[in-house]
């Protein structure tokens, strides 16, 4: 990672932005901004990173005790995120997101103190951002980066949220990450498809297992 990979488009430049909406939990969240990071390599594209919490989303909904439970786990990484982002900026977001991810998904670890410390650590944050996790007063300000998010596409959605040239919608889910001009390729359909006021959705069974690679 260079000194630049976590800066702001110059506003000087014609660098298109596009918001992006995640929960750490969420394994098609974390494949698609593996994928916007590809899409950066190849196209004059910027990541804004954004905070959404599946833990807000499901918290009226009947769900079985095993996924309350998951969703109970879930205020931690996104209490800590919304932490990261108020001491030290939206942009911080990018590193910790692909941080705290890595080792939740890629390395199958699971969410506790010491997985905090470590990522902020690695960072180089304050360790001690970690006991957000536990903060309840930080409840707020998630479900405001949250709802920014859902309002921009509706309430019938999951992550991740994306929005591109100012239309948001649900997903692209993707099932792998595409790399390079691939990466590029995908990222112009979907552009091209965000560009039509009247495009709605598209949808298909997922099938196979997803992959991090």
């Amino acid at each position: 990672m260079t000194s630049t990979d976590n800066l702001p488009p110059d506003p000087q430049t014609s660098t298109e932005n596009v918001d992006f909406w995640f929960d750490p939990l969420c394994p098609f969240a974390w494949i698609t901004s593996r994928w916007m990071l590809e899409v950066e390599k190849v196209r004059d594209v910027h990541t804004t990173f954004h905070v959404m919490s599946l833990s807000v989303l499901n918290e009226d909904k009947d769900v079985e005790q095993r996924y309350k439970d998951m969703l109970e786990r879930g205020w931690g990484p996104v209490r800590i995120a919304i932490a990261v982002e108020q001491a030290h900026g939206t942009e911080a977001l990018r590193p910790f997101y692909t941080a705290i991810g890595t080792k939740h998904h890629n390395e199958e670890r699971e969410f506790d103190k010491a997985l905090y410390e470590e990522v902020l650590e690695e960072i180089g944050l304050p360790i001690d951002l970690a006991n957000a996790a536990e903060d309840a007063s930080l409840d707020d300000a998630v479900r405001a980066s949250h709802q920014d998010g859902i309002e921009r596409v509706g309430e019938e959605v999951g992550t991740p949220v994306i929005a591109i040239g100012g239309t948001a919608f649900f997903g692209p889910v993707l099932q792998s990450i595409p790399r390079g001009e691939v990466a590029g390729s995908v990222f112009d359909g979907a552009r091209l498809l965000a560009s039509y006021p009247d495009f709605y959705e598209l949808k298909r069974t997922r099938k196979g297992d997803l992959s991090f690679d």
